[in-house]
């Protein structure tokens, strides 16, 4: 087994810095945020311009797939998509 010395956990804070930042850095344009596959209520809600009533009926309805992890739902960016694009039609 290989020990873990002080250099590998300088590099490894470097790196968790490093993934912070980039994080910060893509925060707060939606184009960025709609790049992830599972988005949460919040940012479905200012994208779509939808209540959380309105969300609420497209999950219980069954229309778009979700997910509860710790009291929080994302949603399938997939199922959002072409809910909408059907609806255009």
């Amino acid at each position: 087994m290989e020990q873990i010395t002080k250099d590998h956990l300088t590099q490894l804070r470097l790196e968790i810095v490093s993934d912070i930042q980039k994080i910060i850095n893509l925060k707060g344009t939606d184009k960025q945020e709609f790049d992830i596959d599972w988005l949460r209520s919040k940012t479905i809600r200012r994208i779509m311009n939808i209540s959380p009533a309105t969300l609420q009926n497209l999950r219980i309805t069954g229309k778009i797939r979700f997910s509860k992890v710790m009291g929080s739902y994302y949603y399938n960016k997939t199922d959002l998509l072409k809910l909408f694009e059907d609806e255009s039609k």
